[in-house]
């Protein structure tokens, strides 16, 4: 059995990230295993691959598949590492189950079994999904929809304790990205559940990781004004974190991107509110008096992240079922192309006048805002785009009704205007989505390791 990561046996881990997001870059983990490696000191892997709208799309591929339900993308994640991870001790902690942590744990048994390797310990963290815990209690906060799904953000004790027992890998569904990172720091330091600074420190540095390549320059670089060098082969991040809480960011030698003070700082301004007061269910973290400094090429320094107690209620994510999104999209080019493609939009609502709302985007033209109403398209002056691309969509609860958008965008080939071409329709059910907290009565954060059921 694995020893569990040991209190002040270092006064460093190392924590690589090799996925921002469900769909990243699969070829990201060698160079950060091999630096991971290189370390030669206690050392984690995350993977981050859980988004709103993943989740949501997990809770959907569950319905269908009771064994489904988690990354997709696991098999491409993990095979190409883990041989390496168990010889050289390296722990992973991710949230790729989704919907199904213990689905994605016995696939990971299984995994190893197929590569013939030692069998690992899998542990998953539990407590997220509330309509497991207490059905009643969420269908009856929305009384009116079908509930799909109810998770919680949890945090990072079960993480903790589920290394400190000797797990190989964790295993989580709805967790807070920091908390991957913050997780491992708490069973390898032994920091205390009220030690603010130092969760504050460990959680915004899991703050810098949860992206992936985007603190290497990935979602900083702007040809011309943000250049960022051999972005083709961008390092994802190796973090050193320190018995304080401070950091030191850097990647992978022989890779492409940049960390500096700038690529640092707008990571850890990103999706941040209030950066005095960043909420997660460890910490209330503040990085009003932090210091970013470079201590080296590629390698950043973060300190004088403060931390304040942490929410006495926890973000739950509520989704329910909500009809059907129909979409359709076709071309059209060259002289009056915008003319032309505003004409296809007015005969798409007049065919469609009374299902609701039409979506109107002329991609090139004008598409970015929120104009769901189509008011900002209406008052908008024509122009002479030449190269637009015309999307509609439709939102509709009853699956018949938004067919007659598809049908109809494909009928514009001859009944619309001309030189239309290159029509792409789609149909998807449709989830919504609701926010709320709950006391953290609620919430039964727990472990437990998976045996090998293959």
């Amino acid at each position: 059995m694995p020893q569990p990561i040991a209190t002040g046996r270092s006064d460093v881990l190392y924590v690589g990230s090799a996925a921002g997001f469900s769909g990243d870059r699969t070829d990201a983990t060698g160079p950060v295993v091999d630096a991971l490696i290189e370390a030669a000191g206690p050392a984690v892997l995350i993977f981050e691959t859980l988004a709103e709208r993943t989740l949501a799309l997990a809770q959907l591929a569950r319905r269908q598949d009771a064994s489904a339900g988690y990354e997709p993308l696991l098999d491409d994640l993990l095979e190409p590492i883990l041989g390496r991870c168990l010889k050289h001790g390296i722990r992973i902690v991710s949230n790729f189950g989704a919907a199904n942590p213990q689905g994605a744990a016995r696939h990971i048994l299984a995994m190893a079994a197929r590569l013939g390797l030692r069998n690992p310990r899998v542990a998953v963290v539990l407590g997220d999904d509330l309509l497991a815990e207490d059905e009643s209690l969420w269908r009856a906060r929305l009384p009116d929809r079908s509930v799909v799904s109810a998770n919680a953000y949890l945090g990072a004790e079960a993480i903790a304790d589920a290394l400190r027992a000797g797990a190989d890998i964790v295993v989580c569904g709805r967790v807070a990205d920091p908390s991957l990172v913050l997780g491992p720091a708490l069973a390898h330091f032994g920091w205390a559940m009220n030690d603010w600074d130092r969760l504050a420190g460990g959680t915004m540095t899991g703050h810098l990781l949860e992206c992936g390549a985007q603190v290497s320059g990935g979602y900083y670089a702007d040809p011309g004004f943000k250049d960022v060098p051999g972005l083709a082969n961008i390092g994802f991040p190796v973090a050193e974190i320190h018995a304080d809480g401070s950091c030191i960011i850097g990647k992978p030698s022989g890779t492409g991107g940049r960390i500096d003070t700038h690529s640092v700082k707008e990571q850890l301004l990103y999706e941040i509110h209030d950066p005095k007061a960043y909420l997660t269910p460890d910490v209330v973290a503040d990085i009003g008096s932090a210091t970013v400094t470079e201590v080296g090429p590629d390698r950043v320094r973060l300190t004088g992240v403060r931390g304040h107690p942490r929410p006495d209620e926890l973000k739950v994510n509520i989704c329910y079922e909500n009809g059907w999104l129909a979409e359709g999209e076709i071309s059209y080019a060259g002289a009056r192309a915008e003319a032309r493609a505003r004409l296809a939009a007015d005969i798409l609502r007049e065919r469609l006048k009374g299902l609701g709302l039409l979506r109107v985007d002329l991609i090139g033209v004008f598409s970015v805002f929120a104009d769901d109403s189509g008011k900002s398209y209406s008052q908008r002056q024509p122009g002479h785009g030449r190269d637009v691309r015309l999307r509609v969509a439709l939102s509709h609860q009853d699956r018949t009704a938004a067919e007659r958008l598809t049908r109809e965008v494909n009928a514009l080939y001859t009944c619309g205007p001309a030189g239309g071409g290159g029509v792409r329709t789609s149909i998807r059910a449709r989830l919504g989505l609701e926010s709320c907290t709950v006391t953290r009565d609620h919430i039964h954060m727990r472990y437990a390791f998976i045996e090998d059921e293959t």
